[in-house]
C-alpha cells in the first residue's frame, strides 16, 4: 500500500512536466503531394486553434510528386487542410507532430506516419 502511494505521488509530481516535454519535441515533418493533382493551398495549425491561419504555400503551388519540409512550433496535435487546383479540399485532424515525420496527400485524403 505504501509503495502504491509513493508511486502515485511521484507520478503526480512529474505530471506538470509532461506537456512541456511534448511541446519540446522535434516537429519537423515532410509534406508530400502524391495525390495526382496540384495542391494550391496548404494549411496546418495546432488542434487547439480554431483558425487555419495563412496558406503555407503563399503564392506558390505544389505540383504532384513534390514535397516540402516544415517545422512548426510548438509540438503536439495539429490539423491539416489541403486545397487542390479544382477547389476541392481534404482535411485531417489530430496529427501528433511529436510522433509523425511525414504527411502525405493521396487520392484518398491525408495520411500521417
Amino acid at each position: 500500500m505504501f509503495r502504491r502511494a509513493l508511486l502515485t505521488c511521484a507520478f503526480l509530481a512529474a505530471a506538470p512536466a509532461l506537456p512541456a516535454f511534448a511541446q519540446g519535441c522535434d516537429t519537423t515533418f515532410t509534406l508530400a503531394n502524391r495525390s495526382g493533382r496540384q495542391v494550391n493551398e496548404i494549411y496546418f495549425s495546432s488542434s487547439r486553434n480554431e483558425n487555419w491561419g495563412n496558406d503555407r504555400l503563399g503564392q506558390n503551388v505544389m505540383p504532384n510528386g513534390a514535397s516540402r519540409e516544415y517545422r512548426p512550433s510548438p509540438g503536439g496535435s495539429y490539423d491539416f487542410r489541403i486545397v487542390f487546383d479544382n477547389g476541392q479540399a481534404v482535411e485531417r485532424r489530430g496529427v501528433d507532430l511529436c510522433t509523425v515525420g511525414s504527411v502525405t496527400v493521396t487520392p484518398r485524403g491525408i495520411s500521417a506516419e
